[in-house]
């Protein structure tokens, strides 16, 4: 990512009520995001605390006594304390946090504010996969002339694009997994025309343009809103019976490089099957965690650490190929 995130201006109203701040936090499989996340007696919130010298979350500028608002655009001031702890940590290795400071929280509580009002109404980015029809995509594309990169689609009503999600007036920012950053109109339209009869869109509306614009973010695709595309991801959720799960766990290669955990040998009749697993699907969390960076022996005892039940987030060989090739590999954890 480029460039440190930065917050807002740290001004207040008449109120003494300071502006939320985001950070966009990336972190290298090894690393932590360094801080802590603590509920404390007789203070409302989840509290940022312990940060780290020199971690993630201190280079960024979070503060020791912020307020956690938001997780990947998901309000969280009124959830489970351990639910919250478990969205980040479902995250991977790149989480967007929205923050107040202490004292503007508490006196934001005062005064009854509804926190959830201070904060955008969305802010990720879409990703959609239109399918062409006899009559094209159903968007066009206009740039402003001699520019390159900057370009907004108009949009057919009740079109492919229009079906697939696509918003009328957005802006777009990749076309099959590639920023479109450095690309002339020309050479959008052909990188269209070489896409054959689907294409994989990274947009975003101008008001969320505008929000990472001004905070010196780039928008990617693993921060965006993906319930609109085919490939779902799968949680399923698993009680052992007498005869165990029924599943093996299998180390291999994944088709976007590394390494992967897979399910194989799923057993008729037995939990696994019942639950909706299917041989070939990939493992991407346990119990709520995302197990990136994992290697087979610890994913098993994150299976078995839990007696007799455990929950397990997968994708399809088919989705797992798909999100890879549009570069956003760990956006599917967003899911959780």
């Amino acid at each position: 990512l480029q460039g440190p995130a930065h917050g807002l201006c740290p001004h207040t109203d008449g109120e003494g009520v300071g502006e939320p701040r985001f950070y966009l936090l990336s972190k290298e499989s090894t690393e932590t995001f360094g801080f802590c996340l603590h509920e404390e007696l007789g203070c409302q919130g989840h509290v940022i605390r312990q940060l780290e010298q020199g971690g993630v979350a201190q280079r960024r500028g979070l503060q020791d006594g912020d307020r956690l608002l938001q997780v990947n655009g998901h309000f969280v001031d009124h959830m489970d304390h351990l639910r919250v702890v478990q969205k980040i940590k479902a995250s991977g290795n790149q989480v967007l946090l929205a923050v107040l400071d202490g004292d503007s929280y508490e006196a934001a509580k005062s005064l009854g504010r509804d926190l959830s009002q201070m904060l955008p109404d969305d802010i990720r980015p879409r990703l959609c996969h239109v399918t062409r029809d006899k009559s094209g995509f159903g968007f066009s594309v206009s740039c402003p002339e001699g520019t390159k990169g900057t370009f907004q689609l108009a949009v057919l009503q009740d079109g492919p694009a229009d079906r697939a999600g696509v918003p009328p007036g957005c802006w777009l920012l990749e076309l099959n997994g590639d920023s479109v950053k450095s690309y002339s109109h020309v050479q959008l339209t052909r990188k269209l025309k070489q896409s054959g009869n689907k294409v994989t869109l990274l947009v975003a509306s101008s008001a969320v343009e505008e929000f990472y614009r001004l905070r010196g973010l780039r928008v990617t695709a693993a921060l965006a809103d993906t319930s609109r595309l085919p490939f779902k991801v799968r949680e399923l959720h698993l009680v052992k019976g007498p005869a165990g799960y029924g599943f093996l766990l299998k180390e291999d290669d994944c088709s976007s490089g590394g390494v992967g955990q897979f399910l194989w040998d799923v057993d008729v009749g037995l939990p696994a099957e019942r639950a909706g697993m299917r041989e070939g699907d990939r493992v991407l969390a346990v119990n709520g965690e995302s197990i990136e960076g994992l290697g087979h022996e610890q994913t098993v005892r994150r299976i078995r650490a839990r007696e007799d039940q455990v929950t397990l987030l997968v994708i399809d060989p088919a989705g797992d190929e798909f999100y890879h090739s549009v570069g956003a590999g760990g956006m599917v954890l967003l899911w959780l």
